[in-house]
């Protein structure tokens, strides 16, 4: 089981779907710092179910979203997809790859799923928990993670290592479960409880049961009763709406019957309409024909009548022609007709002239009538007005000498009022004075605690300066101390060796003469460990012996437990002396497994898989007739191969012998090792000693060897135990300077605390006696404001009622004027003799007048169109 790929869409820093392919082995995620490598962790961490904010180095967990930049907007939600290859079945899912994705809104809200199912938080930690991974199973090592376990307590060590053996799980399963028979225990006893208190309740309860059964059996009778009366009652209201839907049919069938009658008769209607307004011309046409022969016939007939007239006259006898109307009598009838019409047509003038007498009379009596009701009605108002007026007058006389008594109590009242209002202002202002100079001197020492404030405030800031510095100076040495100790706790980790070598250090108890690792004895010139590694090769990485023998018994212990194989240097307390024919060095699998081991050391124990392993490479050869170079222990000087001296190296090449210090048994030997290897800048200066001299071999500062007929180098490898060791004792020693640095600035940080915390007592002190005096001050302020207010508003009030006097003075003699007029006007009032109720006889007798005459327009009326009809008769 490994993790295949980790997808990542607005989380942290990952605006954009972004997707890591993980293969199996080791993957590194480099970048430079704020590139988001800890986000990549942090979204493991995340999307395996981490529920803490903290964890994920935010403030709350709305955080994980992508909260935008100048360029782009916010996101509304996280998603982070975890696939992890199960093709072992490390997982408990029948799936060959696992797809794990958390979503987070920004509302809050949280969806997970497995393979694209929705799932629950706690079905993840479930299947995670079972495979040994998870939030909480330390797979994960974050920044600062790695010291608390180094530095844990027994207790601390243990929980690591159960949690490493997969005891979490079942610990947090069983943790659950008693849990769960915890509430289970608390609800059975809670059930518990409750039945025993139903079982007291049993016996009240079988009484209650009895009595509701009882009810229920009288509700049942009641409600078959009222069924049976509902259901008469439906039989009667069914045939009362059988029999109004029987009605209701034939009124319906009627109703259709009349409708369809109706229609017809409208359409006969319209029809007949259609017609009418077809005829309607001929209507008019016929109707004109008709009264003119109409017209016609009635002329016809007065025509017809004229001639009949005419004949019958002219067929009528003489003798008979006198038998109408004699003309005289006739004559005399309109005659004695024509006095009668104008008899009644004087009649009809006397009439008429008596009838407009009447009403000419009729007027005149409304109008006599109408002003002698004004005339009343004026006197009565009048002697309404008097009697009103003379109690008004009283009434003015009451109140204007009222007015007079109270202006004259008024004037006394407002004088005393004045008076103490003089006295109160006086008192205030002299009092007002006092405070204003109090005020005046508290101003004074207000300004001095003022000076000495600011001061001391100047103090503290300098002081917390002096602090903020020393603390942030304590902080940078707190963080250099901690990478330095990482670094050194790392390298030392580094030095553990797991073959031969570790094999031999963890037996010391088994063999005499171990002296520990060489690299540990030996004092490489600061610079130089990379080339004086490299030209040691395998001696670099060797575990110092004292002798021959020591180093025989720990080839023999590594043969016997197939340990490995490991490299000795030997401390050979005599000379070691150089063969005649030097052997070239030798290094990597292209050395020859023949080639002598260089005097001082040795190399073997149990043969690896891939073979024997090639013999650590020999000491440079001296060049063809060159003399035996013999170098002593205890300080003796090198001989240059060839008989020059070491001065005379080309190119500004250095011994690398001469780079090497230490006890004097393992130096030699070290040397011993180093003799004809010589340090340059680079393969440029390299090439040119070797062609200069090529019985030397030229190591470059970048650990590149160079000889005659061999060499080995290329990148940069892995750090050799010489260069780790150096690494460590340049760590140690930084770690010494630290420790007096923080030594030196943890003191100057307790003093500059505790300056400030006496500058902060003191300001604080002066701050409290400031507060104090500007409440007093305040107080002083107010007293003297309120004092002020009360002169001046004394003084108005004085001003005010002295003004209100005057005023009052005035009132009174107007008063006591207007109090004498309305005496003497009373007194004339009162002097008059009363006046009598007007006489209303005349007005009765006009208004009897008056309806009399209205009778008598009304019968000259009626005699006026009596005579009118007869004239007209």
């Amino acid at each position: 089981m490994h993790l295949k790929s980790l997808t990542l869409r607005g989380f942290k820093s990952f605006a954009s779907a972004t997707t890591l392919r993980f293969e199996p082995g080791i993957t590194c995620v480099v970048g430079p710092n704020g590139s988001g490598k800890s986000n990549v962790v942090d979204a493991l961490s995340w999307v395996m179910g981490e529920q803490g904010a903290k964890s994920l180095r935010g403030g709350k967990m709305e955080d994980v979203i992508f909260a935008g930049t100048t360029g782009r907007a916010p996101l509304g939600r996280a998603e982070v997809a975890l696939t992890i290859d199960n093709t072992d079945g490390a997982l408990p899912i029948e799936y060959s790859e696992v797809t794990i994705s958390r979503t987070m809104f920004r509302n809050g809200g949280s969806e997970y799923a497995i393979n694209g199912d929705t799932c629950r938080l706690l079905d993840i930690q479930e299947l995670l928990s079972d495979s040994g991974i998870g939030r909480e199973m330390h797979v994960i090592v974050g920044q600062g993670q790695l010291d608390s376990v180094l530095h844990a307590d027994p207790m601390g060590r243990r929980a690591f290592i159960e949690e490493a053996a997969g005891v979490l799980k079942h610990r947090k399963r069983k943790e659950k479960a008693l849990r769960k028979l915890d509430a289970m225990q608390a609800n059975l006893t809670r059930v518990q409880d409750l039945v025993g208190e139903l079982r007291r309740q049993l016996k009240p309860l079988g009484r209650q049961a009895a009595i509701a059964r009882r009810a229920a059996v009288i509700q049942a009778d009641l409600r078959d009763a009222r069924l049976r009366l509902l259901a008469d009652d439906l039989v009667t209201l069914r045939k009362a709406v059988e029999e109004e839907i029987a009605d209701e049919m034939a009124l319906r069938l009627r109703r259709s019957g009349v409708e369809q009658e109706l229609a017809g008769l409208q359409q006969r209607e319209a029809v007949l309409e259609a017609q009418v307004a077809q005829l309607g011309p001929a209507v008019e046409l016929a109707q004109q024909t008709w009264f003119d022969l109409s017209s016609l016939a009635e002329r016809v007939r007065g025509t017809i009548g004229l001639a009949e007239a005419k004949v019958r006259h002219a067929r009528t006898p003489q003798g008979e022609e006198r038998r109408g109307r004699d003309p005289e009598d006739m004559e005399r009838e309109a005659a004695r007709i024509r006095e009668q019409e104008a008899e009644l047509a004087e009649a009809l003038e006397e009439a008429q002239y008596a009838l407009a007498e009447t009403v000419e009379r009729r007027a005149e009596l409304e109008r006599e009538l109408q002003a002698e009701e004004q005339s009343l009605r004026a006197a009565a108002r009048a002697l309404a007005d008097r009697r009103e007026g003379l109690a008004r007058l009283q009434g003015k006389v009451a109140a204007a000498r009222s007015r007079a008594a109270g202006a004259g109590d008024e004037i006394g009242r407002l004088a005393e009022a004045r008076d103490a209002a003089l006295e109160r202002a006086a008192a205030a202002q002299e009092e007002y004075e006092t405070l204003q100079a109090q005020s005046d001197t508290l101003d004074t020492a207000d300004e001095a605690r003022d000076a000495e404030h600011a001061s001391l405030r100047a103090d503290l800031s300098a002081a917390e300066e002096t602090q903020s510095r020393a603390r942030e100076a304590l902080a940078t040495a707190d963080r250099e101390h901690a990478a330095l100790t990482a670094r050194r706790d790392a390298l030392a980790l580094a030095l553990r060796r797991k073959d031969g070598t570790a094999a031999l250090l963890s037996a010391t108890d088994r063999l005499a003469g171990l002296l520990g690792p060489a690299a540990g004895h030996l004092t490489i010139t600061p610079g130089m460990e990379t080339p004086v590694a490299a030209a040691l090769d395998r001696a670099a990485d060797a575990v110092a012996v004292t002798s021959l023998s020591s180093a025989a018994d720990a080839l023999r212990l590594l043969r016997k437990d197939e340990a490995g194989r490991a490299s000795l240097l030997i401390a050979t307390p005599q000379p070691l002396h150089r063969a005649s024919q030097p052997v070239p060095p030798l290094d990597g699998p292209s050395a020859p497994p023949e080639s002598p081991a260089a005097p001082g050391t040795t190399t073997g124990g149990a043969s690896p898989a891939g073979g024997p392993s090639a013999a650590p490479q020999a000491a440079a050869s001296a060049g063809e007739g060159g003399s035996a170079v013999t170098e002593g222990f205890g300080g003796v000087g090198l001989e240059d191969v060839g008989g020059r001296h070491r001065d005379g190296l080309p190119g500004g090449a250095v011994w690398a012998a001469e780079l090497v210090s230490g006890p004097g048994e393992l130096v030699g030997s070290a040397r011993a090792l180093l003799r004809g290897y010589v340090v340059v800048d680079g393969l440029a200066e390299a090439e040119a000693v070797v062609s200069v001299r090529p019985e030397l071999v030229a190591v470059t500062a970048e650990g590149d060897v160079l000889g005659a007929a061999y060499a080995y180098g290329g990148s940069a490898g892995a750090p050799s135990v010489l260069e780790t060791q150096a690494a460590v004792d340049e760590a140690e020693a930084g770690l010494g300077v630290l420790a007096a640095q923080r030594v030196e600035f943890r003191a100057e940080l307790e003093e500059a605390t505790a300056r400030r915390k006496e500058l902060a007592a003191r300001v604080e002190e002066i701050a409290v006696v400031r507060r104090a005096a500007e409440k007093e001050k305040a107080a002083v302020a107010q007293q003297v404001g309120r004092l002020a207010g009360q002169a001046r508003g004394a003084a108005g009030e004085a001003e005010r009622l002295a003004a209100a006097a005057a005023k009052a003075a005035d009132a009174q003699e107007q008063a006591a004027m207007e109090l004498a007029e309305l005496e003497e006007r009373l007194l004339v009032a009162e002097e008059l003799p009363a006046d009598e109720e007007p006489d209303t006889g005349k007005r009765d007798r006009l208004d009897a007048e008056a309806t009399r005459t209205r009778a008598a327009e009304m019968e000259a009326r009626l005699a006026v169109r009596t005579h009118e009809e007869r004239v007209r008769g």
